[in-house]
């Protein structure tokens, strides 16, 4: 059948699938928790008391919780808090009465680690870099499109028609995302270095009314 020419625009309408939220952590900060980090994995009591690896999903190196009193001095609360107010008012034009910060943690990650496919509790979660290796290594096959080593994939649904099932994020010092705290999610390994992949993640929790459909 012959197309006919049509000079009428088509609304576009997006009525599913959730939003992800990306922001840029600010300097100071990714500094502040990389001497934290680095203060840490000195301290073998530190280390011991604030490890969360048995309680992650992770298969990596080491994973540990960052303590209330360093959120509070880096405003670590009110850096999350601020931007998540931000994506529910673009969202939803209206604004959070409640932030709760759940939990927040470190990841290290070296070659040959993974965190295997899982989601988090609360409402929303997030990750965000802050050491990333200058390269994760090559695929075996080198016609690959795509080099996944590394990268973060978020997971929603199946494949649709227009609209893919999944989200992938190449690691960069700085960027931060945020997405609904039910979806899945995976990090890929990578090789071909000994450097760190370091990264921050955390739960949350927000009022009822904002976090309903």
């Amino acid at each position: 059948m012959e197309l006919k020419k049509n000079k009428m625009e088509p609304q576009i309408i997006k009525p599913f699938g959730p939003s992800i939220a990306k922001i840029t952590i600010p300097e100071e900060s990714v500094k502040e928790m990389n001497l934290f980090v680095d203060e840490m994995i000195k301290d073998k009591d530190k280390l011991e008391k604030f490890n969360e690896g048995s309680r992650l999903a992770g298969n990596v190196y080491q994973e540990f919780l960052m303590d209330v009193d360093f959120m509070k001095k880096i405003k670590w609360g009110e850096f999350l808090g601020s931007a998540c107010n931000k994506w529910v008012q673009k969202e939803k034009d209206m604004k959070l009465k409640n932030f709760q910060i759940i939990k927040s943690w470190i990841v290290r990650q070296f070659k040959n680690e993974y965190n295997p496919v899982h989601f988090h509790s609360g409402h929303i979660s997030g990750v965000g870099y802050l050491k990333v290796p200058k390269q994760m290594g090559e695929t075996y096959q080198k016609n690959k499109n795509i080099n996944y080593n590394g990268k973060l994939i978020l997971i929603d649904g199946s494949k649709k028609l227009f609209s893919k099932p999944t989200f992938t994020i190449s690691p960069k010092v700085g960027d931060f995302y945020m997405f609904p705290s039910y979806m899945m999610h995976t990090v890929y390994p990578f090789s071909g270095t000994d450097e760190e992949r370091r990264s921050v993640s955390f739960n949350a929790k927000i009022d009822e009314q904002a976090a309903a459909l």
